[in-house]
């Protein structure tokens, strides 16, 4: 049964922005990436998912093709990003059954993996990176270097495995500020732990840093081809794999977590398929070597503020006459 648009797409994108286009989604099958898959399929693309789990993988594009009457989604599973054989073979297939490659998405589901996970992983990832708490005294080398394969180096084989069709997407489709359907996309998924540094989270920070260095590089080398690369970045996201493994529960059942928010509340996946949207229309055929960072204004953290936000910014004069300001 089809989800309804409202709750993967706001309103305001018009349907058919996308016909005719073929998007390529590196681990599709998660909560938000699926919803921005999905976002593009009913505006009119088709699409090609794959993830290290067939089954999941397979059923998710399916789901996903019922967005649109007439939609092809591919799901294909088994595939390891830190092989870029295993890339090409899957982008070899999208091309065939598809016939291009126009926007591409290296995004990983936030599957929270235990640290023992890691350290033993040794079969197929699939954007789905090894995001786990751990301090840096407890880190093996070996831990470490698998988050920044999966995501660092899977980026980059993704990048590498896609940009034969997304050059050609570009010189079909060309950005000239005119044409309204524009090809040669790429957004990379990040986050913004090493923005401001994250305890427990040294492994992913590094491996994300990475992520941004490598798109905005792309900007600069590609763009004159027509191609635009750019990073988006989700803050916290309610009913996420990521937030029901990581998130401090009893601080959410409370709202406290939801409170240190400026906007006092998590993100929708809507919000970031909106987003999504957004960097592969023609509202963002400008926007190239960008970071779009779609968490409230959660990564600024106002814990300068004292350990009581927003309460305290709330109390007013009170809490001016307090502060001295």
């Amino acid at each position: 049964m089809a989800l309804p648009r409202s709750d993967y797409l706001s309103s305001v994108w018009a349907n058919g922005i996308f016909d005719n286009k073929v998007v390529f989604c590196t681990g599709g099958a998660g909560s938000i990436c699926s919803a921005q898959v999905r976002a593009l399929v009913h505006l009119g693309a088709n699409a090609c998912i794959i993830g290290r789990n067939v089954e999941k993988t397979e059923s998710m594009a399916r789901n996903i093709a019922t967005a649109r009457k007439g939609a092809k989604v591919i799901g294909i599973g088994a595939v390891d990003v830190r092989r870029i054989e295993s890339l090409e073979k899957a982008v070899e297939r999208t091309v065939k059954e598809l016939g291009a490659i126009d926007f591409v998405m290296y995004t990983d589901p936030k599957h929270p993996q235990s640290y023992e996970s890691i350290t033993k992983c040794a079969g197929n990832s699939a954007g789905a990176a090894g995001n786990f708490l751990s301090p840096i005294s407890k880190l093996s080398s070996n831990a470490f270097k698998t988050v920044m394969e999966i995501d660092t180096l899977g980026s980059f084989n993704t990048l590498k495995a896609t940009l034969p069709h997304l050059i050609e997407s570009a010189k079909k489709n060309p950005n000239t500020g005119k044409n309204p359907s524009t090809g040669g996309r790429i957004i990379f998924i990040s986050a913004t732990f090493h923005y401001t540094g994250m305890p427990l989270q040294a492994h992913v920070a590094a491996a994300k840093a990475g992520v941004d260095a490598i798109s905005a590089s792309v900007s600069l080398e590609y763009g004159p081809r027509g191609i635009t690369s750019n990073i988006l970045t989700p803050g916290p996201i309610v009913g996420t794999e990521g937030m029901d493994r990581l998130g401090d529960k009893a601080a959410e059942a409370s709202g406290a977590a939801q409170r240190k928010n400026p906007l006092q509340r998590y993100g929708t996946v809507k919000e970031i398929a909106d987003g999504t949207v957004y960097l592969f229309s023609d509202a963002g055929s400008y926007v190239n070597g960008e970071v779009l960072v779609i968490d409230g204004g959660g990564w600024r953290s106002p814990g300068s503020m004292g350990g009581n936000y927003p309460d305290n910014l709330l109390e007013g004069e009170s809490f001016a006459k307090k502060a001295k300001l």
